[in-house]
Order: structure tokens, then sequence, then C-alpha cells
């Protein structure tokens, strides 16, 4: 995962929309991409893989519904969440204070702690990803993987390589999930049935419904790319066409890699092969693709753990430093969130799938606060957008987002818990 660029100098002017006007045709497609790139590879990691394996495996083809709707409120919420940072040309956190002075330290904290839980989880992935490549113990593995990254950070040629890694990696991952959903001949008439039917909602279902909204666009990942895109120079109302399609296709692209793995998944559990209970995604690598297929998934779920580490780790950091804080101070702290992530997850011996299915939970419980704040700078505070007029229509699809949001989080709170109990 690419590292986001420093935030330009007058990011927090009062009248930030023509903070783009600078930048060429070429220039701007290249920011956006890379906005969007950092969106989908914050939610597609170890996470991403681990929690919808294990919601295939639980639920079978009724998890479509889950999909589906999950789906929808992701693309709700990222229209907004865009479009309000990239008009305003301030991070989520500024706007926060800008409404209620203190308010952005709050959601600084809330980040903060969310992307800590994830970060652990995405240090169990490093150990799930060791362990299906060279059948490494999980915990040591995770271990390792964290002093690697660690090292990687450090290095100051790590953002352009691995910018290219996570390129390369991402499209064996993409071919692999692709071939595996075709081998693994999975129910798809019975999955686009079960996409519609609301008769399945119970609370297993909203405890999926959390787990993916928090994994796509709960906690940190709900700002990665449009704090990205503002750190790039893309903002102002001159830029609302290419903000809003590029919001919308980076959900897309998450959207299409749950449907791929959902596929893969419930074609070998509706084959009648029994995935156990840790690590199934990788049983279901393999019980489709044999033992290559297995090692393959090793590298490919490491690799995406390893960059989400790494992302988690900066994004997270950046909540609680200013624009002005020194590189090196940066560095020094991006390094004891990584190491504190990973002493807890040692500490903790959570179960690694555990862990990945209660970050995304628990980072669904973060969404409705800070998407609270942006939906009322989209409703009352005109003057922190230049006086950019907001659409009432795309307000109202915010709130609606925003209200099911608070659903699913309050449903789920409970079965969340449980995951820890006994």
């Amino acid at each position: 995962m690419a590292h986001p660029a420093p935030a330009p100098q007058g990011t927090t002017q009062s009248t930030p929309a023509q903070g783009s006007t600078a930048l060429s045709s070429p220039q701007r497609r290249t920011a956006l991409l890379g906005a969007m790139f950092l969106m989908a590879t914050s939610a597609i990691g170890p996470g991403f893989i681990t929690q919808t394996s294990t919601f295939t495996v639980q639920l079978g083809a009724a998890f479509a519904l889950a999909i589906l709707v999950s789906i929808l409120i992701d693309i709700a919420v990222q229209m907004n969440v865009w479009r309000v940072i990239g008009v305003a040309g301030l991070r989520a956190q500024e706007l926060a204070n800008r409404v209620l002075p203190g308010l952005g330290w709050l959601l600084s904290a809330l980040v903060f702690i969310g992307g800590m839980v994830f970060n652990i989880g995405n240090i169990a992935g490093t150990g799930l990803g060791l362990n299906a490549m060279l059948g490494a113990d999980a915990l040591i593995g995770g271990a390792v993987s964290a002093l690697i990254a660690i090292a990687i950070f450090l290095s100051k040629r790590a953002g352009a390589a691995l910018d290219r890694i996570v390129v390369i990696l991402g499209a064996l991952m993409i071919a692999l999930m692709l071939y595996v959903a075709i081998v693994s001949n999975p129910p798809v008439g019975e999955a686009l049935t079960q996409s519609v039917n609301v008769g399945n909602l119970d609370q297993s279902m909203f405890l999926a419904l959390a787990t993916l909204v928090g994994g796509t666009v709960g906690g940190y990942i709900t700002y990665a790319g449009a704090h990205r895109m503002i750190d790039s120079g893309v903002s102002g109302v001159d830029s609302v066409k290419s903000i809003t399609n590029s919001s919308v296709l980076s959900i897309i692209i998450t959207g299409l890699m749950r449907v791929l793995l959902f596929l893969a998944v419930l074609g070998v559990v509706a084959s009648g092969a029994d995935l156990g209970t840790t690590n199934q995604a990788a049983h279901a690598f393999q019980a489709a693709a044999g033992e290559v297929g297995l090692r393959m998934f090793g590298v490919i779920f490491w690799a995406a753990a390893l960059t989400s580490v790494i992302g988690a780790s900066y994004t997270s950091v950046s909540f609680i430093t200013k624009s002005t804080t020194s590189d090196r101070t940066r560095n020094l702290l991006t390094v004891g969130f990584i190491v504190v992530c990973a002493v807890l997850y040692l500490v903790l011996r959570q179960a690694p799938t555990t862990l990945l299915v209660f970050a995304g939970a628990f980072n669904a419980l973060i969404l409705p606060v800070g998407f609270a704040v942006l939906l009322i700078v989209a409703a009352f505070r005109r003057d922190l957008m230049g006086g950019y007029r907001y659409p009432v229509w795309l307000i109202a699809v915010g709130v609606l987002a925003w209200l099911l949001s608070v659903f699913i989080a309050v449903r789920a709170f409970q079965p969340m818990l449980q995951l820890f109990a006994g």
C-alpha cells in the first residue's frame, strides 16, 4: 500500500475550492487513481478475505443479501465522504473541529483506536498468510511480519517499491479469485435469489452486515481515499464530477472482489467440502486449486496483510499528527504504533479469524460518528465548502445510509461482544 503524500500547503484554507486548479488533467487522473487504489487496498486486505470466507461458510447463499446491502451502503457513504472532504479540501478531523471545537479530537481518538484494533487483525492476517504459504505458526509469523513492516516503512524508497509490488500481487489475487470462482462451480442462481430475500435478516446477518460495512468503509478506511485525494491536490467544486465517479468506482472494485471471493468459497462449500474453523479461505482455495492454490493464496494473503499493516498505521497516525509534524516524528510514531499492535496481538492470543471479524464489526461502530459530522457539514456548513450548494438528494441518501449504519451497529453490538465469550 502506498504511503499517502504529505498534505500540500494550503489545505486548511477557508476557501479551498480553487486548490485543485494547478493540476493538469494527467496529474488529476493520477491523483484520483491513487486515491481509489488506496481506498481499495485498504478495504481488500486480510480482514476482507477472512470476513467474507467466514460468513459464507456460516450463512451460505443467504450471505449474498448482506453483500448487496453493504455495497449500497458503502456507495452512499463514500459518495458523501469524498465529496464533502474533496470540496472542502480539509481532513475529516479538521472539519469536525470547525463544526464543534474538540469534536475532531474525539473523532481522531475513535479512528486511532479503531485503526489499532484493525491493525492487530492485519498482523494476525500476516500470520495466516505465512501459515498457508510455509506452514509457519501464526503467532510467530505475525511477529516476524511486524518486524518486516517496520523495516519496509523506515526505508526511504518504500513508497515506490510498495506501489509496484501491490499492483502485481493485486492482479494475481484477482486472477486467482476469478479462477477459483469458476472452477468451484458455485450455485449462482441461488445466490442471486437469496440476495433479495429480506427474510434472511436475523442477528447473524446483522453481524455480517456490520462487519462488511466496517471492513469496507469503517474506521480509518472511511477517510483513506478522500484524504489521499486532497493530499494529492485534488479538491474544489471544479472536481466534483471526477470526485464522485472515483468514489463510486472504488466501491465497485471492492464489491466485485467481494462477490468473486463469495462465489469461490460458496462453490466449495456447496460441494460439501469441510473448511474447518480456522483459515477457511485458505482451505477453500486449496479445495478448489490444490496445493499450488494454497501456497499462492498464502503469498497473496501475506502481502495484502503486510501492506494493510503499513497503510493502517500511517493513516491512523495521520489522525493524531499535523501537516507540520516532522517526517522523523511521524515515522517514529508509526513504528511505535506497529510495535504496540504486534505486542497486543501476541498478548491477546486470540484466533486470527476472530480478531479480523471483530475488527470489521468494531469499525462499523465508529462509522456513524464521523459520517454524521460530514453530513452536518454538507447540510449546514456551506462556508466550509466555499459556498458550494450540496445536492439535497445526496444528503438524503447519506442520511438514509447513516440511519442504516446506526441500526446495524446497534443490532450487531451484542453478537460482536459474544465473539470473545467463552
